[in-house]
């Protein structure tokens, strides 16, 4: 990856609609210039805190306060061993807190970090906060929930489409905080390529809103825009935890640079730019030996003719394929090989990121609820703006033009949500002031 690449980025943390406080917390630094660019790159992280109310909130915002600022402070220009020594940091940190106060006792967090460096991606992270990329039309995990669930899988206890019990699918087996030490996961350098969109998350995404429906809309939204739309259906859909979501797309790369061998698709640095030739010539000799036939059949003068062409034809056509195919092996063994410290990709998981008819079905089934909603609940709605956005998706759906539904879709669910999140407060403030009504007079007849 290069300095010169723009990182558009987009980031967005909900408490959700069953907490009360958001333990989540999340950060992006990215290189002011150049220099620092090549020593340390950018750097994105999302924490996850445990413990409950205002703890588990502390040491997620340690985390994210401690990794950066011990990575950047790192002189060595090895980038994994800078990451692993700043997660190191962080759980000691936590850690120091925790044993401070007994009611701060084992509080922990989990952590993924993601840094976009000269090299290419290197990811540490701890717990089940998750990191994918979006690639063409595919999305990748590319780190291991450290929970009992997967440690199961990996062992054979349980194989990956088995239904497990909630109790074991949210038991974290590793985590920054509760104990002294901890043992980070950092992978990496991974190939980058122009256009990669890379997102950090926590569970309370994943555990509402499936893989392919992350990759389809982080691929064909921008980044606030998926971000928004990848909350707001993680809260239609329950909310039932905090959600935090960090959306980096690469830019492609700088006009007139030549790619080096980990900058693009294998398929593509592999081309031949003079195929075409090639595969002209063969036609072209294909064309004359059939003229060379059809002269042959002729009268007995043009038959010799007919001859002689589709002879040098045939001659032309094994000439040039025998020259093709050493030109090919001379391209590949001309091509320089990446070097020893580059890692190439491992996904844990891998689904599909293209923008299917079932994705915008279940978007526009969500619409359709949120809207039954405003009328039986009478939320406060922007009526004319929701109705634009919904007849644009309609009409778009229509025209089987797919990602100006999924943008149209997306608007019309925002003014939904925010609807409902004003109705919700509403809903909060009567109760709450219900409450203090039934407190007062129970304590004035107390008083009499």
């Amino acid at each position: 990856m290069r300095w010169e690449q723009k990182v558009q980025f987009a980031s967005l943390s909900d408490v959700g609609f069953r907490r009360r406080n958001n333990q989540d917390s999340h950060t992006a630094v990215l290189s002011p210039d150049a220099e620092t660019f090549q020593t340390r790159g950018h750097l994105f992280i999302v924490a996850d805190g445990m413990g409950g109310h205002a703890v588990g909130e502390l040491a997620s915002q340690i985390a994210v306060e401690t990794i950066p600022h011990v990575y950047f402070k790192n002189r060595t220009d090895d980038i994994p061993a800078a990451l692993h020594a700043a997660i190191l940091d962080a759980n000691t940190a936590v850690h120091e807190k925790g044993s401070q106060n007994l009611d701060f006792n084992r509080m922990g967090t989990t952590a993924v970090a993601l840094v976009l460096g000269p090299k290419g991606a290197v990811v540490g992270h701890v717990g089940d906060s998750r990191l994918y990329r979006i690639r063409r039309e595919q999305i990748d995990q590319l780190t291991f929930d450290h929970s009992l669930e997967w440690e199961l899988i990996r062992h054979g206890r349980m194989k990956p489409n088995d239904q497990s019990l909630p109790e074991i699918k949210h038991v974290i087996t590793r985590s920054i905080g509760p104990e002294a030490e901890v043992e980070p996961e950092v992978e990496g350098p991974i190939p980058v390529w122009a256009n990669d969109t890379f997102l950090l998350c926590s569970d309370g995404l994943t555990g509402l809103v499936k893989d392919a429906e992350i990759g389809a809309i982080a691929k064909h939204l921008p980044p606030v825009e998926a971000c928004r739309l990848l909350v707001n259906l993680a809260n239609q859909r329950g909310g039932s935890d905090n959600i935090t979501v960090i959306i980096a797309q690469v830019g492609p790369l700088p006009e007139g640079a030549a790619p080096q061998p980990d900058e693009v698709p294998a398929e593509d640095s592999e081309s031949d730019p003079f195929a075409w030739l090639w595969m002209g010539g063969l036609w072209a000799s294909v064309l004359t030996f059939g003229l060379g036939v059809v002269y042959s059949m002729r009268q007995e003068v043009e038959r010799s003719r007919g001859i002689v062409l589709s002879t040098l034809s045939l001659i032309a056509f094994t000439l040039i394929l025998v020259f093709w195919r050493r030109h090919a092996r001379s391209r590949i063994a001309d091509t320089p090989t990446p070097s020893v410290s580059t890692v190439l990709s491992k996904a844990y998981r891998t689904a599909s990121a293209k923008l299917t008819v079932d994705l915008l079905a279940a978007l526009a089934k969500s619409e359709s609820d949120m809207k039954q909603s405003t009328i039986t609940e009478q939320w406060s709605l922007d009526t004319t703006a929701q109705n634009t956005a919904s007849a644009a998706a309609t009409n778009a759906l229509d025209k089987k033009q797919w990602t100006v539904a999924l943008n149209e879709f997306s608007k019309s669910i925002d003014l939904l949500m925010i609807a409902w999140q004003r109705h919700r407060k509403l809903v909060a403030a009567r109760d709450a002031e219900a409450k203090e009504k039934e407190a007062n007079e129970k304590a004035a007849k107390n008083g009499k």
